[in-house]
């Protein structure tokens, strides 16, 4: 039997993980420029759109936490009074292992039951089958309600809250460090004129995929979502300072995620129109 399931938080990733007759709560209804879009996402997505947590956590046994990194806590702290005895949170949103245990603590004194669960690839288009790794004392629970809704690609990493979030932002100084770096390589060799020459030379050495096309795909991932991927490197930075690991490189990566991202450029097909996008709107080049 499907349990009754709240989403909180309804971006991209509750879009591509909604439940028909789910209930659905964003901030965003409450902000009237914004409150037709979202109550037009929630229709689209076949879920009962909620105006306030309150009534959308009512009767909730899962609640999947999909709101931005910076809000993940806050989220957690002003819904955990609202939780029925027993519920499931499963906080999905990409935030270091110190920033999900302090949810936790707050979710566990109201009665909810918390796990920490991390989204290991894009959502899209992936849906229901991108990989999620689980973990926590609730993790089996929490395993078994996302096979009930449909999640096919799940596995529990650890019985410790954090464990799951630790392999996801240790992760991203990888991932999301790449995308920065070829940000500014690409930047860089097109200010210079030698764009061509800088690609031949790199796919001479990684030929997994055309240098050309991870520019462009890694220029398409910040100017669309920086300023989210941004926050969540500010956890990762968390992550490896509590670790004693000094972030240099993620500092940078947020910074450059940040600046791409706040230019709010819709990214255009093709590396060069990109980089002429970015150009045009100011952008200086990396030093």
């Amino acid at each position: 039997m499907m349990p009754a399931t709240t989403f909180i938080g309804f971006g991209e990733a509750g879009r591509a993980f909604a439940t028909a007759g789910a209930r659905a709560f964003d901030h965003k209804t409450l902000h009237e420029r914004e409150r037709g879009a979202m109550l037009a996402a929630y229709d689209a997505a076949g879920v009962d759109g909620m105006d306030d947590a309150a009534s959308a956590l009512s009767g909730a046994q899962v609640v999947l936490s999909l709101v931005t990194a910076d809000q993940a806590l806050a989220a957690a702290l002003d819904c955990a009074p609202l939780l029925g005895a027993g519920a499931l949170w499963l906080d999905m949103n990409s935030v270091a292992p110190g920033t999900k245990r302090r949810a936790a603590e707050a979710i566990e004194a109201s009665g909810g039951r918390y796990i920490d669960v991390a989204v290991m690839a894009p959502v899209l288009p992936a849906g229901k089958n991108v990989p999620l790794s689980v973990s926590g004392p609730h993790a089996q629970a929490a395993l078994e309600a996302l096979t009930l809704l449909g999640f096919a690609n799940t596995a529990v990493a650890g019985a410790a809250i954090g464990d799951a979030s630790a392999i996801k932002m240790i992760r991203s100084v990888m991932v999301k460090g790449l995308e920065a770096l070829s940000a500014e390589c690409a930047l860089a060799a097109d200010r210079a004129g030698v764009t061509d020459a800088v690609i031949a030379s790199l796919d001479a050495s990684w030929k997994a995929q055309s240098w050309g096309e991870r520019f462009d795909y890694n220029l398409d991932r910040m100017m669309a979502h920086g300023l989210r991927r941004a926050a969540e490197m500010e956890e990762v930075a968390v992550t490896l300072e509590d670790l004693g690991v000094d972030p240099v490189m993620t500092r940078g990566t947020i910074a450059r995620q940040r600046d791409l991202g706040a230019l709010a450029i819709t990214p255009p097909e093709g590396l060069g129109a990109k980089l002429h996008a970015i150009t045009a709107a100011g952008q200086k080049a990396p030093a």
